[in-house]
């Protein structure tokens, strides 16, 4: 029996309109009403995904968020955390040292701001264009404070110059942190203790629900632990190859109501 339902945002429960669906709200109200967990899992903070919450009536107590992509669960109605995995000063300067190297702009992120270092003179980062929900702010390198905590660092840049700087990565970056597209101009990277799986398996430790009594849907490179982890791993029809292979059920795409689809086919 399902008693947890993780949603991924973008590509997943919001059409390319960036709305959830009158029929996908009404499906996920009504496995609330049935005393399902119904959790936003996105790579935004919890105040950029507050209009969806809202929006659901996922904002009371006993509801839950699971936010930059499995970094940090928090209640939703008092942003309490329940697990919290972040990157230190000496990892942002390492990343920033890195995004130097490769040419391409770098921010970093906490719960209340978007830190913007110097950027190449040729690439401004493009972030903004993405995160309408929490200020920007500029800052010198050697200002971070110490002791300092950030939920992420990202490169956002357009994906042809992103692409080929992600192949000259070096592979040390790759075991110290979670590095992952969640799309195409935008690379994240986190703390290694952090994806959505872990996400996922953090809040099933605080509430008592295993994963086989879970299910995830997702679309993307960033949901594929979530999907491996749940014991019904649900992709989009829009999903990448890699996703519907390991996933238990493809469903429809999200322009066509596939979280809807999935939920009532599995849980109501």
């Amino acid at each position: 029996m399902i008693k947890l339902i993780a949603i991924d945002l973008d590509g997943t429960l919001l059409n390319d309109e960036k709305q959830i669906s009158d029929q996908t709200q009404d499906v996920l109200k009504k496995a609330k009403k049935q005393g399902v967990k119904v959790v936003l899992c996105s790579g935004r903070p919890l105040l950029g995904i507050k209009s969806y919450l809202d929006l659901l009536g996922l904002t009371e107590n006993g509801d839950f968020a699971i936010t930059y992509n499995g970094g940090l669960v928090q209640k939703t109605d008092t942003g309490e955390v329940i697990s919290e995995k972040v990157l230190n000063r000496d990892q942002v300067l390492s990343i920033y040292e890195l995004s130097q190297n490769l040419g391409v702009p770098m921010n970093f992120i906490d719960l209340k701001q978007v830190y913007c270092p110097p950027y190449p003179a040729d690439k401004p980062s493009l972030y903004s264009n993405i995160m309408k929900a929490l200020p920007f702010v500029d800052i010198d390198i050697d200002q971070i404070p110490d002791p300092f905590k950030a939920n992420k660092a990202i490169f956002c840049t357009d994906q042809t110059t992103l692409d080929p700087a992600i192949e000259r990565i070096p592979n040390t970056y790759f075991e110290n942190y979670t590095i992952m597209k969640s799309r195409p101009s935008l690379l994240e990277i986190l703390n290694k203790e952090v994806d959505k799986g872990k996400g996922l398996q953090a809040l099933g430790s605080y509430l008592g629900i295993a994963p086989e009594e879970m299910m995830t849907l997702g679309d993307e490179e960033n949901d594929l632990a979530m999907i491996e982890y749940a014991g019904l791993g649900v992709a989009m029809g829009n999903a990448i190859e890699p996703l519907k292979k390991v996933a238990q059920f493809v469903t429809r795409t999200n322009t066509e109501d596939g979280v809807a689809f999935a939920v009532e086919k599995f849980v109501l």
